[in-house]
C-alpha cells in the first residue's frame, strides 16, 4: 500500500514537504490553501490544487494528509480530515492544549485513522551524535545537559508573530527541544520547572525563552533559545562525572569531548593570576592531564518517518511518533507557559 498525500497549508512547511516527501517513495496527489499564489505554486510543482476544503478531501485516491497551517486550527483540520477517512501527520505543535490533543487521539481512536505529528528533528545530526555519547557512558554519569539554539535575525514570518495563532518560540522552537530531551528519558518524570519568556524586540510573543526542567533522578536540562542573539553558544553543552561533551553546530562540524587522563606522575600545581587575584580552583588543566575524543559518525535520515507511516499503514510497524509522547510534551509546554506568567517554579510530575 503506496501513501498518496495531500498537503493542507500549501506555506512554507507545506511546500518542503511536497519538495522532501517523495524521496521517502511518497506520491504527493493534492493541496489545499487559501492563498491563490500558494495553489499556483503547488500547480507549477505538478500537484493538484484546491481551494475547497471538502473537495480536496475527495480527491480520488488520497490516504494522508500533512497540516501545515497556523497553529490554531490543527484540532478542527485533523478531525474533519480523519472523519473524511485520511490518515493524519500534522505540523507540530499538534495543537494548543492537552485538552484539544486528547480530542484528537479520541477521534483517531473511534474513526481508526493514524494519527501522529511531524516531529522530524529526532533525526537532527547533532541530537543523534549527543545522544549516542551520552547513551553509550562516554562521559559517565549525565549531570546537566544544555540544549541551545541561537538566531539573529530577530524576526517572525507570517502568523507566527501572533499569539492568537500559535506563535513564538516555545511553540516553534521549543517543542522541538523540549520532544528531543523528553525522549531521552522516557520513563524518569520531570519534578520541577522554571521557565522564562521574553520578547527582546517588544514582539506580541515570545522571541527568548529559558527553561530549566528537573528530572527524578536524572540530569538538570536547560533549553535556551533567541532570535536575536549574536555570539553563538554551544548547540550542546553536556556534564558528566567522567567529562564533558560540546557539539557547536548542526552539522557536528565542530566539538567533542574531553576526558581526564589520570597519570603515575604528579601534575604541577597551576596558578592563574587574574587583574583582581590568584585562582588554582579555576586554573586549565595541564594538558598531559586530558584527552580529546572527536565526535562520533551517526547516519541519520529524516525519510524514516515517511518510511514509518507507511509500514503503520500496512499493518506492519509501530508508530514512530506515538500521542502519549505528543500528549507529554504539550503538557510540559503549558506548565512553562504557566511557570512564565506566574514567575515562579512549579512541582510537578510529568
Amino acid at each position: 500500500m503506496g501513501m498518496k498525500l495531500g498537503i493542507i497549508g500549501y506555506g512554507g512547511m507545506g511546500y518542503w514537504h511536497g519538495e522532501y516527501a517523495p524521496r521517502a517513495g511518497v506520491e504527493v496527489v493534492a493541496a489545499y490553501d487559501v492563498d491563490p499564489k500558494r495553489l499556483e505554486m503547488a500547480k507549477d510543482n505538478g500537484i493538484e490544487a484546491y481551494d475547497n476544503l471538502d473537495e480536496f478531501l475527495k480527491h480520488d485516491g488520497m490516504n494522508f494528509v500533512v497540516i501545515a497551517t497556523p497553529n490554531d486550527v490543527h484540532k478542527e483540520l485533523t478531525i474533519k480530515s480523519m472523519h473524511a477517512g485520511m490518515h493524519v501527520m500534522v505540523e507540530k505543535p499538534a495543537t494548543m492544549s492537552v485538552t484539544d490533543w486528547d480530542d484528537m487521539v479520541a477521534e483517531s481512536e473511534k474513526t481508526g485513522q493514524i494519527l501522529t505529528v511531524h516531529q522530524n528533528r529526532r533525526w537532527d545530526k547533532d541530537y543523534n551524535v549527543m545522544r549516542k555519547v551520552v547513551e553509550e557512558g562516554k562521559i559517565g554519569e549525565v549531570l546537566s545537559i544544555e540544549s541551545r539554539v541561537f538566531g539573529t535575525g530577530g524576526a517572525f514570518f507570517g502568523w507566527r508573530s501572533f499569539p492568537e495563532y500559535g506563535g513564538g518560540m516555545i511553540l516553534d522552537w521549543g517543542v522541538h527541544l523540549f520532544d528531543q530531551l523528553l525522549g531521552m528519558y522516557p520513563d524518569i518524570k520531570v519534578t520541577n520547572v522554571y521557565a522564562k519568556l521574553m520578547t527582546v524586540l517588544d514582539q506580541k510573543v515570545d522571541d527568548y525563552f529559558k527553561v530549566t526542567l528537573t528530572l527524578e533522578n536524572g540530569p538538570l536540562l536547560h533549553v535556551e533559545v533567541g532570535t536575536y542573539a549574536f555570539y553563538k553558544l554551544p548547540r550542546w553543552y553536556v556534564i558528566g562525572n567522567e567529562g564533558t561533551l560540546q557539539i557547536d553546530d548542526f552539522d557536528c562540524e565542530k566539538g567533542g569531548y574531553m576526558k581526564p587522563r589520570y597519570t603515575d606522575t604528579p601534575v604541577a600545581e597551576v596558578v592563574v593570576m587574574t587583574s583582581a587575584g590568584p585562582t588554582r580552583m579555576m586554573a586549565p588543566r595541564p594538558p598531559e592531564t586530558k584527552e580529546d575524543f572527536p565526535l562520533p559518525e551517526v547516519e541519520t535520515d529524516w525519510t524514516e518517518l515517511y518510511q514509518n507511516l507507511v509500514g503503520v499503514m500496512e499493518g506492519k510497524e509501530d508508530l514512530i511518533v506515538k500521542p502519549h509522547q505528543v500528549r507529554r510534551v504539550l503538557e510540559l509546554i503549558e506548565v512553562i507557559f504557566q511557570s512564565a506568567e506566574e514567575d515562579r517554579s512549579i512541582e510537578v510530575r510529568i
